[in-house]
């Protein structure tokens, strides 16, 4: 015999609430379609389970009998579901990494895209914060890796270089320095500029390449993030230095990229890891994608395998 779930259901959701409107609403249906329900199932079964008159709706003596069985089958059957879906849920795999937000919104989402075609399946995470951040999430296992700025003095993590991004002024198209090769820092001096929080990273490469010749730049602006900052320009508010792959995320219409010089400064971007912690075989099939997408620019000399990776 086919069972009539939807009937079924129906029933109980009016016998717990004693009325065809409040059961209608909370099974989301007209009062008409549930009345089709209602008796569609009584024809099944060959008997009334309600009566129902203009003032109140009762339940008939085969509505009381039937009420307790239908609704323990109906809680069970709950049971076993979620029980199946909880199961479902813990076979999906689940990899959380890092990355820097101008990475993330540049060059991440290919290598994702890769990733997600062999492993539909696979649940990803992405911490899309500051390098602070993300070292912290490397730190304390959060994250099985994070594609950051990389840091000489972090002893305890693996680092896998993978490009070298300098540092690019950034101005209106037609600015008088558009139009050159290549700009000195000295070239600014007179220019005001817009510097980003020293929360990302970046900041303190500057300042440090830089000592105390920045002292001589004019830093009209200060923001939080790189977005504001090519913004800013764009409003021909002031001038900025970004890091190039940092374009990558950014509306670059009506905007120039000029080379520095005088210093040439970049900063050293890579894979971390906690230092003595073999990635999964998920983790390492997402690092060997992401190397592989940033083969094609500007890189150190040799892709490093996992094996030949620098510790520091």
């Amino acid at each position: 015999m086919r069972i009539d779930f939807l009937g079924l259901h129906a029933f109980v959701a009016i016998a717990e609430r004693g009325s065809f409107q409040l059961a209608a609403a909370h099974l989301n249906l007209s009062q008409t379609a549930l009345s089709h329900r209602i008796r569609k199932l009584e024809e099944d079964l060959g008997v009334k389970l309600l009566s129902r008159t203009t003032r109140e709706v009762s339940l008939t003596q085969a509505g009381l009998n039937l009420l307790p069985k239908v609704k323990g089958t109906i809680e069970s059957l709950s049971v076993s579901l979620d029980g199946l879906r909880d199961e479902g849920r813990s076979r999906q795999e689940t990899l959380s990494i890092g990355c820097l937000p101008t990475i993330a919104s540049g060059r991440l989402p290919s290598a994702l895209r890769r990733f997600q075609e062999r492993h539909p399946d696979v649940v990803l995470r992405i911490y899309d914060n500051s390098a602070t951040e993300i070292s912290n999430l490397v730190q304390d296992g959060t994250i099985a890796f994070g594609i950051t700025l990389v840091a000489a003095h972090r002893w305890d993590f693996d680092i896998e270089m993978l490009i070298k991004d300098p540092f690019t002024l950034v101005c209106p198209e037609d600015h008088p320095l558009a139009s050159q090769s290549s700009v000195s820092w000295s070239d600014l001096t007179e220019e005001p500029l817009i510097r980003i929080s020293p929360q990302t990273g970046n900041r303190m490469i500057i300042d440090d390449a830089l000592g105390s010749r920045r002292e001589g730049l004019t830093w009209r602006f200060e923001v939080q993030h790189i977005q504001t900052a090519v913004a800013l320009v764009k409003a021909g508010v002031a001038l900025t230095v970004i890091p190039s792959r940092a374009f990558d995320s950014v509306d670059e219409r009506g905007l120039k990229l000029v080379p520095l010089r005088n210093p040439s400064i970049s900063r050293q971007l890579g894979i971390v890891s906690r230092r003595g912690t073999p990635l999964s075989p998920l983790a390492d099939e997402l690092r060997k994608i992401i190397v592989d997408v940033f083969a094609g620019e500007e890189h150190f000399p040799q892709k490093r395998t996992a094996r030949s990776r620098r510790r520091v």
